[in-house]
Order: C-alpha cells, then structure tokens, then sequence
C-alpha cells in the first residue's frame, strides 16, 4: 500500500496537468466559505440560542399556526418563557439520551470497527478483488466502492489505495483505481445494498423530524426504509462508475510508466490463513442469518409482526440489534482465526479504540438532539414546514420538482457542511414535515437527502481525506496539485446526481417502494 508521508516517491508520469483559472477561483471560494464556518457544534450550540430567542419572540406576539389537513391549531411555545425554562430543565438530558440516531450508531461502530481492526473488512475487499479480470476491474472496484458506508470513514481510508495496488498488478494505470476508487466510495456513499451506522443515523434523525406532525403516527420508520432504492442504487451507480473509471478517467490520464526501480506491483493473493479465516466467517455468519430468517420467514415464526405480518416485523424494527450479532460473530471469528485476537482484552480493546472515536460525533449529537426537540416541543418545526410547503406551492414548485430543488440544495450545503449527520439534523426538522404536508413520506425525503449528502462529497476541500488522497496520488505523480485531483474527481460528480436523481424519478412515478412498506406518499 502506497505511504502517505509526503515522502518523495516513484516518478510515475501523466500527461494531465493543473488546469487554472475559473476551477481555481470556484475551489478558492469553497474552501474560504467552509472555513469560515465554525465547527458543527458551535453551528448548533448557535442555532440553539437563535431558536431560543425567535421561539419566545414569536410565543410573547401570540403566533400560532394551523396544520393543514387537520382542525389542530399549534401555538408556539417560547424557550425563554417560564414554561419553556421548565421544560428545558427537565427535558435535556431525555433529550439527548432518547435521540435515536445516539444507541444505534454507537452499538453499530462498536462492531464494524472490531471488523475493521481484526482486518476482516480489508481482506473481504481482497478476496474479492484479487481475482477480478483486467476489464471488469473498474465496474468491480466501483460496486464493492458503493457499499462502502458500511464501513464508515474507513472506506475512505482503504480502498483507493488497495484500488490502486490492484490496478497496478492488472497493468492498468494505478491512480485511475485509486481516484476512481475514492469518487465512487464519496459520490455514491450514501447507497448500497447492505446496512450500516449511516442507516441507522439517518432513520434516527428522520423519525424525530417526522414526529412533529399527526401523520406520523401511522407510518413504519425503521432502518430498512430506504433498502430497495439504495440496493438498486447501488448497482447502477457501480456499473456508471466503472464506465466513468475505464472510458473517460483512464485514457485522461494516458498509459502509466512507472519509475525505474518501482515494484511491479503487490501480490494481493490471500495467505492460507487469511483465505481459512474468511472460509470459517462466512460459515458462522451464515448459519446466523440463516437463523434469523427461520425465526421470520415460515408462517407463524415467533418474529413475524402482530397477526402474523411479514411488515411490520420484530426484525426490521430490530435490524440494527440484528446487524451487530452478524458483526460480533464475523469479527470474533476471523480475529481469533487468523490470530489477531488472542483473548477478551483484545476484544474488548478493538471496541473501545472504535467508540472513542466518535467522541465529537457524540458532543456534536448532544447539541443536535437539543435543537430537533425545540423545534418540537415549540411547534417552530411545524411553522416552517407549513410556510415551507405553501411556498413551493405558490411558485409551483411540487411533487418531484420539489424534491429535484431539494437534492440540489442539499448537494450545494454539502459543499461546506461535510458532516451528513449535521447536515440532516438541520435540514430534516423542516422539509421532512414540509414534504409530509404535501403527501411524499419521510422515507422519499431521506432517499433525496441521499443524493445530496453524497453526490459533491468528492469535490469539496471540506472533505478531510481529500488531501490524504492527493498524498497518494503523489506517490505516483509527484506533481500533482489539489487542483488536479479535483478536476479528475469533478468527472463523477454530475453523472452521479443525475443517474441517482434518475432512479429516485423511477421509484416516486411507478410509484415503488422505497424499502419494506415504506412508501412514496405519507397516505
């Protein structure tokens, strides 16, 4: 694997230069407006204190507003009002440790990262790339990039650079794997047919948001409710990405001559261990599952839901206890397989090390939990979708239009707002309900934030493995600029929007299901 200490390195070439001048100017210009933003906790901490002074301005002018649909009439309560006050104090700490997005997120990262340190999740990703034919190594790199959410952050980390090796070893140009590899784990982060923190945060958020609105009560918010779109997601976007990898990105960058005295490439070959480790996982991991659905599938199986239903079910209201047996089970048994767990403390360690790096995740959620309950209980949620609502109502801006405005808006604030879940607490409180009032569920309100969140998540200087990246490029052409590297990414970043944006136009006009009994409408 490339090192990324800035180190010099082998003298690769590549007839694509820096290109200056208008790209410049628009990347100067993002990063100048990420950085003057603060820091997504201090973001919320303020918006906090603004919500608590309009909420009592607004109370004290005796502001009330009706919710469409329904003879209710909510008035907003004021934060900095006795009762506001009152409830404030008994209400914080439930606030924060009932936000749903917390207990799921963090039951999930403990066992992805124990996958993660055993190396369980690598040598899954060299198993499967390893022996992958020369020309289909793009599309192949591209789909396993897509799923890569399972992982967190650590997809990011991983496979550009094994992309890279692998490219290499198939006499293809390395840094069209590694740049191809990193545009498709970013751009496409947010689909996927498997499940993972991201799942779970997202839901979280959504189900609080939805919650301000009476029509909440009758719809099945799990963490499945986006499954059937990203799964399809998922493969179209891989099969994109490996065309926009081998048709456009590699012939840009001409044939790769490599330094002299530069290796010819890694032997990606798992050892016999390794190869006995992944056998014995997927054994264990199997049987597992294959449980699971023998207690839901038959008819009468003890985790159908009431009357016997296949939805809702005990199973996908509990998929993330679900999912974090299946992680336990395969990262316990391949790290005691392959010997890189030798006993509980190892274990108990591995877990450890993975939670304590969500400690920011955790402060930045405490302020996030307080903001979406005071949208809540002041009823300022239900006020700015109603207005929301009527204002796409009267420039005629409905039905998948709005979403249309709405994916492009969330992919223009995740130019500068990186963080997913910071950016979902802040938009979600307000277009989840808005969308319900115009009768499109929480479930396609969270697909199109998908979109969003991901699509220009390549190009942004806000993006924090931006520059580990371009290290890595390094290696293979010492001059490369950040300019360069954003130029290549630049290439994903529109067909991305458009095809995902495409999909999700499929799903709302057939008028498919998003997940397991979520649908389009909110009736």
């Amino acid at each position: 694997m490339p090192a990324v200490t800035g180190l010099p390195a082998p003298g690769g070439t590549s007839p694509d230069k820096e290109r200056r001048g208008g790209l410049d100017r628009v990347l100067s210009f993002i990063e100048r407006a990420g950085n003057a933003l603060p820091n997504p906790i201090v973001l919320f901490a303020g918006l906090f204190a603004l919500l608590a002074v309009v909420s009592t301005v607004l109370a004290l002018a005796g502001v009330s507003v009706a919710v469409p649909g329904t003879d209710d009439t909510k008035s907003i309560g004021g934060l900095l009002t006795g009762e506001g006050l009152r409830w404030l104090l008994e209400n914080l700490i439930p606030n924060f440790a009932t936000f749903p997005p917390i207990g799921a997120v963090l039951v999930l990262i403990m066992v992805v990262g124990l996958a993660e340190k055993t190396g369980l999740l690598e040598t899954a990703m060299r198993a499967t790339l390893a022996r992958v034919p020369r020309a289909v190594l793009p599309y192949a790199v591209a789909i396993i990039a897509s799923q890569a959410h399972m992982m967190s952050d650590v997809g990011a980390i991983v496979l550009p650079p094994l992309a890279a090796l692998v490219f290499k070893s198939a006499g293809r140009h390395p840094v069209a794997g590694l740049i191809g590899g990193f545009a498709c784990v970013t751009a496409g982060y947010a689909a996927g047919f498997t499940i993972g923190s991201l799942d779970a945060l997202y839901v979280g958020i959504t189900q609080q948001a939805a919650s301000v609105l009476p029509a909440a009560e009758g719809l099945h918010i799990h963490v499945l409710i986006n499954y059937f779109f990203t799964a399809a997601s998922s493969v179209v976007l891989g099969l994109l990405g490996g065309f926009l990898i081998s048709r456009v990105l590699e012939p840009r960058l001409g044939t790769y001559q490599a330094a002299d005295g530069e290796a010819a490439g890694e032997d990606l070959t798992l050892t016999p261990v390794q190869r006995k480790g992944l056998a014995v996982t997927c054994a264990v991991v199997g049987v597992y599952l294959a449980a699971v659905l023998a207690l839901w599938l038959p008819p009468g199986a003890p985790l159908r839901g009431e009357g016997g239903a296949f939805v809702p079910s005990p199973v996908l209201t509990g998929v993330v206890p679900v999912l974090f047996g299946a992680f336990l089970l395969a990262g316990l048994t391949y790290g005691f397989t392959v010997k890189q767990l030798t006993g509980t403390e190892d274990v108990v360690t591995a877990m450890t090390d993975s939670v304590k790096n969500m400690s920011g995740y955790i402060v930045m959620m405490f302020f996030a939990a307080q903001v979406i309950a005071v949208f809540t209980w002041s009823n300022l949620g239900v006020l700015l979708a109603v207005k929301a609502a009527a204002l796409f109502n009267s420039i005629g801006v409905t039905g998948f239009w709005a979403i249309i405005a709405f994916v492009l808006l969330a992919s223009c604030l995740n130019l500068v707002i990186l963080s997913g879940s910071a950016l979902w607490s802040l938009v979600g409180p307000v277009f989840i309900p808005a969308f319900m009032l115009m009768d499109m569920s929480p479930a396609l309100s969270q697909a199109a934030f998908r979109i969003g969140d991901s699509a220009t998540g390549a190009i942004t200087p806000m993006n924090p493995y931006l520059l580990l990246v371009l290290a890595m490029v390094r290696e293979y052409e010492p001059e490369a600029r950040l300019g360069t590297l954003i130029s290549r990414l630049a290439i994903f970043v529109v067909p991305f929007l458009v095809v995902w944006l495409a999909i999700l136009g499929i799903f709302y006009g057939l008028d498919l299901p998003l997940g397991p009994g979520a649908h389009i409408g909110v009736k």
